[in-house]
């Protein structure tokens, strides 16, 4: 941030002030303190009060010569209390709230400017002597009779590893798809994945590659994939999972958290990572697998570093952080080194209805 000039109204205090007058995240607010904003507006009220609850309540003992240690307790009190009270509201009157995400207006550009990240980044992922990710989620999908869709395919790295199946990918951004195509992956439909443009009952499969924390509204999306499916259906989904404590790498992840400002990915569906077996049976899905796999993601140079964060969905974050947390993880970059990316894929299918009406699976 930059100070603005000193004469210039801020609009959220209406008072001649500077762009650091307010504060949307804890770390925000400690550095109002530190800086001495809160000091600057609360001392005079503390020395005011401070003084008259002092005089009232203290002053004849210190006028008499009889005080005590237990005297000044109280007259520091009397200044201390009014300065937190004062330090509070001051806090309290420069919060501000941040905007809701349009994540789709977000994730639009976010595509537009960055076509095959996703790709990149999960390419280079490794898991031991498992399958990389993209090998290990169509894993289920290999011999279907299909059709598969590919649900916000993006740059459709899928139908390399889906070459003889039937299969049609289907994403909103027209740079992703532009990328796709060039690669020769085939047929792609751009389209929404909140209104598919696919008729009822038709698909036979569903891949849904790192989406379904991120489209909204969700409950929207997982009606259409049920729309589309035929009974019997099946839903093969990847997403992140949450890196636990005792993951080897953590630290390197709360480093880039803590230069990045946030706690955790400001994902509009934080329940689709870990939950998502829930979600789907909510959704009248059969569950058939839920796995979580750790793979590795190099961080082996500076440019390692930045595909990482720029491959981050981070509204709201601005420039300096995003900067700051590159640096960060560039200075801790080194061949061998590198952070844990837990993925869990989740498969489910439709359950058959029977001519009479009966359910099964």
């Amino acid at each position: 941030m930059t100070a603005r000039a000193a004469d210039e109204m801020c609009p959220h205090s209406g008072g001649q002030t500077c762009q650091r007058c307010s504060w949307a995240r804890p770390r925000d607010a400690v550095l109002l303190v530190v800086r001495g904003r809160t000091a600057r507006k609360a001392l005079p009220v503390a020395a005011v009060v401070g003084t008259v609850l002092s005089l009232v309540n203290q002053g004849s003992v210190i006028a008499g010569g009889a005080t005590t240690s237990g005297t000044w307790v109280r007259v520091a009190v009397n200044y201390l209390v009014p300065f937190l009270v004062a330090s509070i509201g001051y806090l309290s009157g420069r919060r501000v709230r941040a905007p809701a995400v349009d994540w789709p207006r977000y994730l639009a550009g976010y595509h537009r400017d960055r076509p095959g990240i996703t790709e990149r980044l999960l390419t280079g992922a490794m898991a031991g002597r498992g399958a990389a990710p993209y090998p290990w989620l169509v894993e289920p999908l290999r011999d279907e009779p299909g059709p598969i869709l590919d649900l916000a395919c993006g740059s459709a790295p899928t139908r390399l590893l889906l070459r003889r199946e039937r299969w049609i990918g289907i994403d909103a951004s027209a740079s992703e798809l532009a990328v796709a195509a060039a690669a020769g992956r085939r047929p792609l439909v751009r389209g929404d994945a909140g209104a598919l443009p696919v008729a009822d009952g038709v698909i036979g499969s569903v891949c849904a590659a790192m989406c379904l924390q991120v489209l909204t509204p969700m409950d929207v999306v997982l009606a259409e994939v049920r729309r589309v499916l035929r009974p019997g259906g099946m839903v093969v989904a990847l997403v992140p999972s949450r890196v636990g404590p005792r993951s080897s790498g953590v630290l390197g992840w709360v480093r880039v958290m803590r230069a990045l400002g946030i706690r955790s990915e400001p994902w509009p569906n934080p329940q689709a990572r870990d939950g998502l077996a829930r979600l789907l049976r909510a959704h009248g899905f059969v569950v058939d697998s839920d796995q979580r796999r750790m793979y590795h993601c190099e961080i082996a140079d500076p440019s390692d570093a930045a595909l990482l964060i720029d491959a981050l969905y981070l509204p709201g974050v601005d420039t300096e952080s995003l900067n700051r947390a590159k640096d960060v993880l560039a200075s801790w970059a080194t061949p061998g080194r590198g952070l844990p990316l837990p993925l869990r894929r989740v498969v489910a299918h439709l359950p058959l209805i029977e001519p009479g009406g009966e359910l099964f699976q």
